[in-house]
């Protein structure tokens, strides 16, 4: 998590030091780091009290943080299309969305890590379903 924290800080660095263009919109990605912070909140929330009941809504959105990925990962490719002289602009803000997408993942493993630590039940590849079930059980 540190890793992608470092990757992020460098990336807006160079997306702010340079005479840009234009801007970025930063909207879609602050929101998705906001899940995705809530989502290692309460993670690591869940290893603090050993309490699997935390961990099924941080397992469900990692969804949503991937999916927020697909979507901020089209609109920079249109943007790229529309005017080529954001490629380089693009690419670093793709670099930060798939760097907080990755602590979603991180988030969302330790979470897992949480249930097989309380309940003795690995569920790294099984549906939401089942997790939510076994994490309220």
């Amino acid at each position: 998590i540190g890793d992608e924290a470092d990757k992020i800080a460098r990336m807006t660095k160079l997306i702010y030091s340079d005479d840009r263009l234009r801007l970025p919109r930063t909207t879609e990605i602050r929101h998705m780091s906001d899940v995705s912070l809530g989502m290692l909140r309460k993670a690591l929330d869940a290893f603090a009290r050993l309490d699997a009941s935390l961990t099924a809504e941080v397992i469900a959105k990692d969804n949503v943080v991937d999916e927020e990925f697909k979507a901020i990962l089209r609109q920079l490719i249109t943007m790229m299309m529309e005017d080529p002289r954001t490629i380089s602009m693009s690419i670093e803000m793709l670099f930060i969305a798939k760097a907080i997408e990755r602590i979603g993942d991180h988030a969302k493993n330790i979470a897992e890590y949480v249930i097989y630590i309380v309940k003795g039940k690995d569920v790294r590849h099984v549906s939401i379903e089942e997790i939510q079930r076994e994490a309220n059980s």
